[in-house]
Protein backbone atom coordinates (compact mmCIF):
# COMPACT_ATOMS: atom_id res chain seq x y z
CA UNK A 1 0.00 0.00 0.00
CA UNK A 2 1.27 3.51 -0.66
CA UNK A 3 2.48 5.62 2.35
CA UNK A 4 1.64 8.98 0.19
CA UNK A 5 -1.35 10.31 -1.76
CA UNK A 6 -1.36 12.63 -4.73
CA UNK A 7 -2.89 16.23 -4.35
CA UNK A 8 -2.81 18.26 -7.28
CA UNK A 9 -4.22 22.03 -7.51
CA UNK A 10 -4.22 24.58 -10.29
CA UNK A 11 -2.72 27.94 -9.56
CA UNK A 12 -1.90 30.90 -11.22
CA UNK A 13 2.25 30.51 -12.49
CA UNK A 14 2.84 33.88 -10.76
CA UNK A 15 1.33 33.07 -7.35
CA UNK A 16 3.09 29.30 -7.23
CA UNK A 17 6.71 31.45 -8.39
CA UNK A 18 6.29 33.81 -5.55
CA UNK A 19 4.85 31.51 -2.88
CA UNK A 20 7.86 28.94 -4.02
CA UNK A 21 10.18 31.75 -3.41
CA UNK A 22 9.01 32.15 -0.43
CA UNK A 23 9.04 28.92 1.03
CA UNK A 24 12.80 28.14 -0.21
CA UNK A 25 13.65 31.34 1.90
CA UNK A 26 11.91 29.34 4.59
CA UNK A 27 13.66 26.22 3.72
CA UNK A 28 10.50 24.46 3.31
CA UNK A 29 9.39 22.50 0.21
CA UNK A 30 6.03 22.67 -1.80
CA UNK A 31 5.18 19.75 -0.29
CA UNK A 32 6.05 20.20 3.23
CA UNK A 33 3.85 23.53 3.31
CA UNK A 34 1.09 21.70 1.94
CA UNK A 35 1.35 18.66 4.63
CA UNK A 36 1.26 21.58 7.23
CA UNK A 37 -1.95 23.06 6.03
CA UNK A 38 -3.67 20.00 6.30
CA UNK A 39 -2.50 18.93 9.19
CA UNK A 40 -3.44 22.16 10.52
CA UNK A 41 -7.21 21.51 9.14
CA UNK A 42 -7.23 18.23 10.36
CA UNK A 43 -6.40 19.47 14.25
CA UNK A 44 -8.32 22.77 13.93
CA UNK A 45 -11.49 20.73 12.47
CA UNK A 46 -11.40 23.28 9.74
CA UNK A 47 -8.87 26.05 8.03
CA UNK A 48 -6.13 27.50 9.95
CA UNK A 49 -7.13 30.85 9.77
CA UNK A 50 -10.45 32.95 8.99
CA UNK A 51 -12.28 33.16 5.85
CA UNK A 52 -14.12 36.31 6.35
CA UNK A 53 -15.63 39.21 3.78
CA UNK A 54 -14.75 42.27 5.19
CA UNK A 55 -17.29 44.62 6.30
CA UNK A 56 -17.44 48.12 4.21
CA UNK A 57 -15.54 50.12 6.61
CA UNK A 58 -12.38 47.23 6.09
CA UNK A 59 -12.94 47.33 2.52
CA UNK A 60 -13.08 51.43 2.20
CA UNK A 61 -10.21 51.16 3.68
CA UNK A 62 -8.72 48.50 2.28
CA UNK A 63 -9.13 50.35 -1.20
CA UNK A 64 -7.85 54.07 0.39
CA UNK A 65 -4.40 51.99 1.51
CA UNK A 66 -4.37 50.84 -2.15
CA UNK A 67 -4.26 53.96 -3.67
CA UNK A 68 -2.36 55.58 -1.22
CA UNK A 69 -4.38 57.53 0.33
CA UNK A 70 -4.67 58.30 4.49
CA UNK A 71 -1.25 56.14 5.10
CA UNK A 72 0.59 57.31 8.40
CA UNK A 73 4.46 56.85 9.11
CA UNK A 74 6.13 56.63 12.19
CA UNK A 75 9.72 56.71 13.19
CA UNK A 76 9.38 54.16 16.39
CA UNK A 77 7.02 52.41 18.09
CA UNK A 78 6.57 54.79 20.54
CA UNK A 79 6.00 57.90 18.15
CA UNK A 80 2.68 55.58 16.74
CA UNK A 81 1.22 55.13 20.35
CA UNK A 82 1.71 58.73 21.09
CA UNK A 83 -0.06 59.74 17.94
CA UNK A 84 -2.53 56.59 18.87
CA UNK A 85 -3.09 58.07 22.14
CA UNK A 86 -4.02 61.14 20.81
CA UNK A 87 -7.20 59.74 18.83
Amino acid sequence: MNRTATVRARVEPDLKADVEKLLHRLGVTTTEAITMFYSQIRLRQGLPFPVEVPSAITEKTFKATDRGEDLHTFDSLDEMFEALDKC
